[in-house]
């Protein structure tokens, strides 16, 4: 009985973990890259984050995954976690198509599924924030990062700080995330999803080559539609 009750608080945790790293991130490179700056140049390497709930009581903090990578290449990108090694997921954006494939593995379950970024822009209004550019900067991952101060719109006196490099260019490249306004890539943020909130800090970057497989949905994987998958998260409830 208690095997059960734990994997089942693994599985929701999982499944808040998947949506809180899918919101900035996917936004952060969904986009193609602008130029005109010597950092557009970069379009291919990978950067890993450290990752934490921002309340360390919460009752499922016990259970969330440390770390994230983030691969990217042109206009395409992979997102990789693991809770425990007993979840893992993936996922996979392309920014010609403009799509995202999310591959869920979880014990005997393998599948896919493809979104469209009409979905990513829902997920907007449930995380409604105010920010305040700044001009104070700190290196974040060897890159020079420019802090933000945030506001959410619920709890507007529980201010944070947020930081973002123009380092890799891409300029409009948070427009599918609350943090839209900003020019840059994303290196430390928060974000909230059924009521638990994530803090994600880059810990480092490498200019470094991504192989193309990185970025293809497994064979093994039963691609389903996004209703199928919504059930199957629904089910971890």
């Amino acid at each position: 009985m208690r095997v059960t009750k734990k994997l089942i608080l693994l599985k929701l945790t999982f499944r808040i973990l998947v949506i809180c790293i899918l919101l900035p991130i996917c936004g952060t490179l969904l986009l193609p890259s602008c130029s005109g700056d010597k950092s557009s140049q970069i379009e291919e390497g990978v950067i890993e984050f450290d990752t934490r709930p921002v309340d360390e009581k919460h009752p499922l903090a016990g259970f969330a995954p440390s770390t994230a990578t983030l691969r990217f290449k042109e206009n395409r990108f992979v997102i990789e976690m693991s809770t425990m090694g007993m979840f893992n997921t993936s996922i996979i954006g392309d920014s010609k198509a403009k799509t995202l494939a999310q591959t869920i593995k979880f014990m005997n379950i393998k599948q896919a599924c493809i979104e469209h970024e009409k979905d990513l822009e829902a997920d907007n209004l449930n995380y409604k924030i105010n920010i305040e550019e700044t001009e104070e900067t700190s290196n974040i991952a060897g890159l020079k990062c420019y802090k933000l101060k945030v506001t959410k719109l619920d709890e507007p006196n529980a201010p944070f700080e947020a930081w973002y490099t123009k380092d890799l260019g891409m300029e409009n490249c948070n427009a599918l995330t609350p943090y839209a306004t900003i020019k840059g890539v994303l290196m430390d943020y928060r974000i909230k999803k059924m009521g638990m909130e994530m803090h994600f800090r880059a810990k480092t970057y490498q200019h470094i080559e991504v192989a193309d497989h990185n970025f293809e949905i497994p064979a093994s994987m039963k691609i389903v539609s996004k209703e199928e998958m919504t059930k199957f998260f629904k089910d971890l409830q």
